[in-house]
């Protein structure tokens, strides 16, 4: 807090921004917290992500409420000061291919549009509202669909932007908790950037700081960001490139724009908003225009996050505390059953399904399967075969080596074939086994990171949202299981 109190936040513009972004649909949550930015003690617990269509994945969800959570967890700790949830959207992504898809209840949605740019600056259209019209067929029958589409109707309509539909839907969730959504493609705000982005154009600094941090942290994290010589994209109507130096011109890829050195600063100054930072610069953008102590993300983010702390550094913005953010598993009744049925525990259950497979046979089976006995017996005896075959002829202990390891492959693949004859005979309660498991951990991966929230929005309503912000957690990192939903 006290670094953050060093640099000098612009106030005023965050605050008259956000009031334009809420005009006429802030709750009054959102507008004590609007006003609240003024203040010097107040301070944003943020996340960030892009705008895929109809939310994405429901970890999105969870790093929502993690920061508001957070935000409620720090004001009782620090009475004195204020802190205001914030989901930044990065609208300026144009990777639509991964944005604009999502699965519904295990129904893979594409948005089929001609648009292109970043993706947040693209508008609803027929195509996208023709998968809204598949959604509502196939939740609207649930307890609760007729709502959730009603709202969703509303946030997506016709001619909207996507970051602006995003933002609304969003709000019509969480808004009575304070979060904020800002938009950050303004150009009021990148003019508070024009300095930084004027260096990059020049001198492209990023590129050997984040290079001899990343090779420090390649140790031991795996590298998610490369950066640039120039980290910028040329950002206008239908298009977001990057922007590259040939000589003494500027180019942007897959165009015909060039400009000269002073072409390209004057550009800049009279129209910021036509530069976006890519990865390695929009953390940087965010914390200059937001007043963060502490960045909420996943574990690729955090890792990418940590290889620009020196860039920080270099251009004197405070770097916030990193947190990974919280996971649920959702389990319903019926699933719990199942699972009690099965005879697993939650946290056994995380396990590979081919790995719950083999040990469900081991404890349901009357043979005995393991061979772990026997392999010891067979090590003992070729290990005396060894100390003999060496009293007679050293040479003759290589022979016993090969020797023992013919036989050792032979018993693992029996071991092997005694599983598989075994699971044949139990097919059917394997195959009950893998589709829960399928359910739980979709194509054994985790849950969060495949389904979307409008399936279980529909069927519990907004009271999932209270359950799951009561259960959220704030510092503790710990993965939650969800159980008992009717």
């Amino acid at each position: 807090m006290a670094s953050r109190d060093a640099f000098p936040t612009d106030r005023p513009l965050l605050v008259k921004v956000l009031s334009r972004q809420y005009a006429g649909r802030a709750t009054k949550e959102q507008e004590a917290n609007i006003r609240s930015l003024l203040s010097l003690n107040t301070y944003t617990i943020t996340t960030a992500h892009q705008p895929n269509i109809f939310t994405g994945y429901l970890y999105l969800i969870y790093k929502i409420l993690h920061v508001i959570k957070i935000s409620e967890e720090m004001k009782q700790r620090f009475p004195g000061s204020n802190f205001v949830p914030v989901y930044y959207i990065g609208s300026e992504d144009n990777d639509l291919e991964e944005l604009g898809q999502v699965s519904i209840a295990g129904n893979k949605l594409v948005w089929d549009t001609n648009q292109t740019g970043a993706v947040g600056r693209m508008k609803v259209d027929k195509p996208l509202l023709g998968l809204l019209g598949r959604i509502e067929a196939q939740l609207g029958v649930e307890a609760h669909g007729p709502d959730m589409v009603k709202q969703l109707r509303e946030a997506y309509a016709e001619g909207r932007d996507l970051a602006s539909a995003t933002g609304k839907i969003i709000d019509a969730w969480m808004g009575r908790y304070g979060l904020l959504v800002l938009q950050p493609d303004e150009a009021s705000l990148k003019r508070l950037m024009i300095p930084l982005f004027r260096d990059e154009l020049l001198n492209a600094p990023s590129l050997p700081i984040v290079s001899a941090t990343t090779e420090k942290l390649g140790e031991k994290y795996k590298t998610q960001l490369y950066p640039r010589e120039i980290n910028l994209f040329y950002l206008d109507e239908g298009i977001r490139e990057r922007i590259t130096r040939q000589g003494d011109r500027f180019h942007v890829e897959h165009s015909d724009l060039n400009f000269s050195e002073a072409e390209m600063l004057v550009i800049l100054d009279e129209h910021p908003e036509r530069f976006s930072p890519n990865v390695v610069l929009r953390p940087i953008y965010q914390s200059t225009i937001l007043p963060d102590i502490i960045f909420v993300g996943g574990g690729a983010e955090l890792a990418y996050w940590m290889q620009l702390r020196d860039l920080f550094t270099r251009n004197s913005r405070p770097f916030p505390v990193l947190l990974l953010r919280n996971s649920f598993l959702l389990l319903n009744r019926r699933q719990e059953q199942k699972l009690d049925h099965i005879g697993f525990s939650n946290m056994e259950f995380f396990e590979d399904v081919r790995n719950l497979s083999d040990a469900w046979v081991a404890r349901n089976s009357q043979a005995d399967l393991g061979l772990a006995k026997d392999l010891k017996d067979l090590q003992d005896l070729y290990g005396r075969l060894s100390g003999k075959a060496g009293e007679v002829d050293k040479t003759l202990q290589a022979h016993v080596a090969a020797l023992h390891k013919k036989a050792e492959k032979g018993l693992v693949g029996l071991e092997k074939k005694l599983v598989r004859a075994e699971k044949r005979k139990f097919s059917d309660h394997l195959r009950q086994l893998e589709a829960l498991h399928e359910e739980l951990f979709p194509g054994n991966g985790l849950q969060e990171r495949v389904e979307n929230f409008l399936p279980y929005l529909a069927r519990y309503g907004a009271g999932l949202i209270q359950t799951l912000h009561q259960h959220s957690g704030t510092f503790e990192q710990e993965f939650r299981v969800l159980s008992g939903l009717v």
